[in-house]
């Protein structure tokens, strides 16, 4: 092999190990498909209430902003929302133990904590009726908006419709919990 074609070789192979790494979310405190803590519940469930720590990791060039949610998918009515999140810098690479605590200092800057379906701010943990544990999926959205175009009168599926209009990746983590 020839050293110009040698080298476009190494360069394409590379690129495409680049293209390969994925965006993806963890948490220290969470475990794909574990059981969220008592830490995580909503106090009307006994649980302290507190957010998780969440890290991202290899996001598009382009983003300009995240946004966090907590989706159960188990909920009667096709689901209820646990946090809305965004307007997150694009600077962060996650979220602190606590960030869905409104004015807490937790979450960076301008972040705007939207209303979740408990009629709360920021985030509000699971508290499933007795029975079968329902699942909590934890999904961080790049945006290619700096600040996303949402009335504070929006409802949360307007916010999260609004949210998934701007995405250009997401990442997520399933946990579950169960009473």
């Amino acid at each position: 092999m020839n050293a110009s074609l040698k080298t476009a070789f190494l360069f394409a192979l590379a690129a495409s190990a680049g293209a390969a790494r994925a965006f993806t979310l963890s948490s220290p405190m969470i475990h794909q498909g574990g059981t969220l803590s008592v830490q995580q519940v909503y106090t009307r469930c006994g649980g302290s209430n507190v957010s998780p720590q969440m890290e991202w990791r290899d996001p598009p060039k382009n983003v300009k902003s995240y946004a966090v949610t907590v989706f159960d998918p188990d909920a009667g009515g096709g689901g209820f929302w646990h946090w809305i999140a965004f307007n997150i810098d694009v600077g962060a690479h996650g979220l602190n133990t606590g960030a869905g605590t409104p004015h807490s200092g937790n979450a960076p800057g301008d972040t705007v904590q939207f209303v979740n379906g408990f009629g709360d701010h920021g985030y509000s943990g699971p508290c499933p009726p007795p029975g079968k544990p329902h699942h909590y999926v934890f999904t961080v959205y790049a945006l290619d908006v700096p600040v996303l175009p949402v009335s504070a009168a929006a409802s949360s599926e307007d916010a999260v419709k609004t949210i998934k209009q701007h995405a250009i990746a997401t990442a997520t983590l399933t946990a579950t919990y169960g009473r």
